[in-house]
Formats: C-alpha cells, sequence, structure tokens
C-alpha cells in the first residue's frame, strides 16, 4: 500500500492552519475560559470523528453526490452559524460579560462544538477529496479511508491541544468589558462571514 503521505500531510497542515469556524468557537471559548475551551475543542473533534466514520463508509460522498442533499446541508450549516454569529454579537451588546459555566452551559458548549462541526459543509468535503487523493488505487479502499481519516481527526486534535492554552492567554488582554465586546463583535461578524461565504459557494 503506497499512500502519499507527503503531499497529504502538507495539503493537512495548510487546511489545518486556515481560520475556519471551529477555530472561531474554540479561540472565543478558550479565552472566556479553559474548561470552556476544552469542551468546545472535544465537540468539535467528535464531530471530526463522525465525518470520518461517515466518509469512511461512503456516507458523505453519497451526499456530496446528490446535490440538493449537499445544498440542504449547506444551508443548515450556513444558518447554524449565522444563528452563533448573532448570539455571539448580541453577547457583546450584553457587555461582554462572562457567563457562569453551570453544568447546563457546560452541555451546551460542548454540543456547539458538535453541531457547529458537523454541519460544516467544508470538513465533509476534507474527507471527500483530501483523503481519495491520497489512496492507493491499487489497495484496498476501506483500510486506507479509516487509517487517512484517523490521522485527520488525530491531527486536528493536536492542533486544537496547542490552540486552546494559546487563545486562553487572551484572558488577560479581555479583562476589560470595551475589550471583551470588541473581541466578541470580532467572532460574531466572522461566523457570520462565513455563514455567507458557505451559501456562496
Amino acid at each position: 500500500m503506497h499512500v502519499a503521505w507527503a503531499s497529504f500531510l502538507v495539503a493537512l497542515v495548510v487546511l489545518m492552519l486556515v481560520p475556519g469556524p471551529d477555530f472561531v468557537l474554540i479561540t472565543r471559548n478558550a479565552a472566556l475560559g479553559m474548561r470552556w475551551g476544552v469542551l468546545t475543542a472535544a465537540g468539535v473533534i467528535c464531530g471530526l470523528l463522525v465525518h470520518a466514520t461517515a466518509a469512511t463508509l461512503g456516507l458523505s460522498a453519497l451526499v456530496a453526490a446528490v446535490p440538493t442533499a449537499l445544498f440542504v446541508v449547506k444551508v443548515i450549516g450556513a444558518a447554524y452559524l449565522g444563528y452563533l454569529g448573532l448570539a455571539t454579537l448580541r453577547a457583546a451588546r450584553g457587555g461582554g460579560a462572562q457567563p457562569a459555566l453551570t453544568e447546563r452551559t457546560a452541555r451546551a458548549v460542548f454540543l456547539r462544538g458538535v453541531l457547529g462541526d458537523l454541519l460544516n459543509p467544508k470538513v465533509m468535503l476534507i474527507f471527500l477529496t483530501l483523503v481519495p487523493q491520497a489512496m492507493d488505487p491499487q489497495a484496498a479502499p476501506l483500510p486506507q479511508a479509516a487509517l487517512l481519516s484517523g490521522v485527520v481527526v488525530l491531527t486536528f486534535a493536536a492542533f486544537w491541544a496547542l490552540v486552546v492554552p494559546l487563545a486562553r492567554q487572551l484572558a488577560a488582554l479581555l479583562a476589560r468589558p470595551r475589550a471583551r465586546r470588541v473581541f466578541e463583535r470580532c467572532c460574531g461578524a466572522a461566523l457570520l462571514g462565513m455563514a455567507a461565504s458557505i451559501i456562496a459557494v
């Protein structure tokens, strides 16, 4: 089995370093608190695991092959990102105060990470374009798809393990209400912009 590891890993790192909705959510929540960031990153990783499983089993390819199904996924994903963006902007108008992380809030933070990743069609397309291009056409596809999809998930997990503590350093800068409001507005605007870009693609 001759997997094109070099080109695969280079492309994966490039895609990983381009900021997307997951990056905005994790950075924003990590700035609120370490546990916020960890919960969001855990949710995103769970979403990646679902994408990886679906891609390995061929379900993602089936969705992508049906234009209507892919359009529905894009609309739902854009709508959810738009909702998150508006919610973030509302939090900024409220003064940007840090809410208490109760058990209910912790579940909500985790689920936002899961849904934010699951409803991002660009993540699904990573598994549909990057993984197949690296596979050996002469070898069995299922083991290769599982291996490469697992590498994608583990690489992103390692990346988030670095991002969360680094983003947490923003907490000192955001101690002032005005700075926090500006930060929240930037995150909200970024999420709204990404929602619009998903629909435009």
